[in-house]
């Protein structure tokens, strides 16, 4: 077939970073031949990436879909907020879509676009990109081999690393929910699809606890002023944005705060921007550590925490089984098998693939391309399949704020 003809609408650090970036390094599997992106410096920095013409370069996502233009294929990576409006319109159109998660920041625009799937044929994936790392592959394949005997019971935790929560969760996009979307959702509803795979069943039931404990103005030191680059308290600070971004200039998470990648441009964004704050003088509201409970109709139980208070940004599990259990670390890209009764234990290092995520952001890009050359196969994320982990971690939220337990077909059907 050729290169596959792609558009990408929203040019920030996923679509041009993450997915544009592999465009530069396989040019002879992916040609991205359009750009919506209301930055005018994004959508110059894309253009000059991919040898887009000014013809083909749109603002909004409205003046691409009017184009008609000859696409393979369109990946939405807006803002959560943003998804609903410029999916439904690629996908009424004709084209086929990877869009990034979540679906939506509302449970009613996600449960749409699961019956938009049902409704067009075409392929529709969500970047729930972990399916697709070589590290949870492994854990996959060892469960369903049987090694184990059956699985009872899951413990899964992502530590999202005091750094990455201060940047992200308290002073960046998806620091507010209303502005954004609840933390599980936002951060975990990789980790909620995750865990549904794993086990290879619906839940039934989740029951949900955690707070906004640590970032709030209570906890400011006295002596601390609005933003770090004036104040007293930085020197000794662990989340002081002064320690944080300039060291990393040109490359994640300083790319995000300013398109001007230089010692004077982060200082402007500092002095300026959201991200120059005091993490305890923000105005975000999203939990800063939550554990949630999940039973399944199986009967399988599973424990998830997320927790901003850690030093490493990495997830563990532990799958525990009848006959063994699994215990893995993605960061140390170690995998370890133990068998009830046995000397033997299996110590397994996964293939590792370049790329975010573990390989996972390559791996879904391969998958899409795949499929838009129609080659066999069936999405691993497909948007009917992502739509049950979304609901449970709306679910999740839910049982949070009500301190109750949620039965997820009372609550699906209830919002309905």
């Amino acid at each position: 077939m050729g290169r596959v003809r792609v558009a990408v609408v929203g040019a920030g650090d996923r679509g041009k970073d993450r997915y544009g970036a592999y465009g530069i390094q396989h040019p002879e599997k992916i040609d991205f031949v359009a750009v919506a992106e209301p930055i005018a410096a994004r959508r110059k920095a894309f253009q000059k990436q991919h040898g887009i013409g000014d013809d083909l370069a749109f603002e909004t996502w409205k003046d691409l879909m009017v184009a008609g233009l000859a696409l393979d294929g369109v990946i939405i990576a807006t803002q959560d907020d943003m998804h609903f409006e410029p999916t439904k319109a690629a996908l009424e159109l004709g084209y086929d879509v990877l869009l990034e998660k979540p679906m939506s920041n509302t449970l009613e625009e996600t449960i749409a676009l699961g019956e938009l799937a049902k409704k067009h044929k075409n392929t529709f994936m969500i970047c729930h990109v972990l399916r697709y790392t070589p590290f949870y592959s492994r854990i996959k394949a060892i469960i369903e081999s049987g090694q184990i005997g059956q699985v009872m019971s899951i413990q899964h935790n992502e530590n999202i690393g005091y750094y990455h929560m201060a940047h992200s969760f308290v002073r960046g996009n998806w620091r507010n929910k209303l502005l954004s979307s609840p933390i599980i959702l936002a951060k975990s509803c990789h980790d909620m699809d995750l865990l549904l795979w794993l086990a290879g069943d619906r839940c039934k039931k989740v029951t949900s606890y955690g707070s906004l404990s640590h970032f709030k103005a209570d906890n400011q030191p006295k002596a601390a002023s609005d933003r770090c680059l004036t104040c007293a308290c930085e020197s000794e600070c662990p989340y002081s944005s002064k320690k944080l971004y300039y060291k990393h200039i040109g490359t994640w998470p300083t790319t995000v705060i300013t398109e001007n990648q230089t010692t004077d441009g982060v200082t402007q964004a500092l002095q300026e921007g959201p991200y120059g704050r005091c993490v305890y003088k923000c105005d975000n509201d999203v939990c800063d550590h939550q554990v949630t409970i999940l039973e399944f109709e199986s009967g399988l139980t599973a424990t998830f925490n997320l927790s901003a208070f850690t030093e490493k940004t990495n997830r563990t599990i532990k799958v525990m089984g009848t006959l063994g259990e699994i215990r893995g670390d993605d960061r140390k890209n170690a995998i370890e098998v133990k068998y009830f009764g046995r000397d033997q234990h299996d110590y397994i290092e996964p293939r590792l693939v370049a790329g975010g995520h573990g390989g996972g952001d390559t791996g879904i890009m391969e998958d899409f391309i795949a499929l838009l050359e129609k080659k066999p196969g069936q999405a691993l994320t497909s948007a009917e399949i992502s739509v049950e982990s979304h609901v449970l971690a709306f679910a999740a939220d839910a049982s949070r704020q009500s301190n109750t337990s949620v039965v997820i077909e009372d609550f699906y059907k209830d919002n309905l």
